[in-house]
């Protein structure tokens, strides 16, 4: 299984979101090279990366830190952040990228997903992100009625590198994942799943880790490793 450390990065600083609100916003010491030195000093090798001012206001003014930390030898990067074109996905697998993650604009227009999928094969990650069990879009600000559950059955044949299941309500919150929905989602596709939003202890990831469902590929960690809720020493120990 995969863990991925997550890095946000806004006005070039890393930063953490409480369920996805601008408002509640919480900046660290730490810069994102710094920081992704670290997670791959201490034997991370994959990690997840968010542009929020790419998310927020379609503004990638953060091209040069995340050029920066794609050359980092062997890392892999995956980003996400109002990625809505297919030149944008060039530009950041340009930049030295792995995978490159799609939300709103894909699910709005499922034809652009297909395009990308076989425009850059084995590069595109689905972003769906859900509320309640109904998918949420424009940074979460746009709630809609799809279940998501619903939307998986029409993105079943279309070559999606893997999707991030991200639950809301738990994002940020370090209440622990939402195990047994991600897992029903889960149940439902062949695509791998990551599983994001909640993750509070390392108790959480060993849960994950020990069941060993089929296509649950990895987990995202953010909040609990910035505030010292996770030992990212003891993390390493699980990769």
């Amino acid at each position: 299984m995969i863990i991925f450390p997550a890095i946000d990065i806004k006005g070039g600083k890393c930063v953490r979101l409480l369920k996805g609100d601008f408002n509640n916003i919480t900046q660290y010491k730490k810069s994102p090279i710094d920081q992704a030195s670290e997670f791959f000093n201490l034997g991370f090798r994959n990690i997840h990366l968010i542009d929020l001012d790419g998310a927020s206001q379609n503004k990638f003014n953060n091209e040069n830190i995340i050029k920066e930390i794609s050359k980092i030898k062997k890392i892999k990067i995956q980003i996400g952040g109002g990625i809505r074109s297919l030149d944008t996905i060039k530009r950041f697998l340009d930049l030295g990228v792995e995978k490159v993650i799609l939300g709103t604009a894909a699910i709005e227009n499922i034809e652009f997903l297909k395009i990308a999928c076989n425009k850059f094969n084995d590069k595109i990650v689905l972003a769906v992100d859900v509320r309640d069990g109904y998918i949420a879009l424009s940074g979460w600000k746009k709630q809609t009625n799809i279940l998501a559950t619903d939307f998986l059955k029409k993105i079943e044949n279309i070559n999606i590198s893997r999707i991030i299941y991200t639950d809301i309500n738990r994002d940020g919150t370090k209440s622990g994942p939402n195990l047994s929905e991600t897992v029903n989602f889960s149940k439902l596709t062949k695509i791998p799943i990551v599983i994001s939003g909640g993750i509070s202890s390392i108790d959480d990831i060993t849960d994950i880790k020990k069941n060993k469902f089929s296509n649950i590929q990895g987990v995202i960690v953010g909040k609990a490793i910035y505030d010292g809720n996770i030992d990212i020493k003891k993390l390493r120990e699980l990769i």
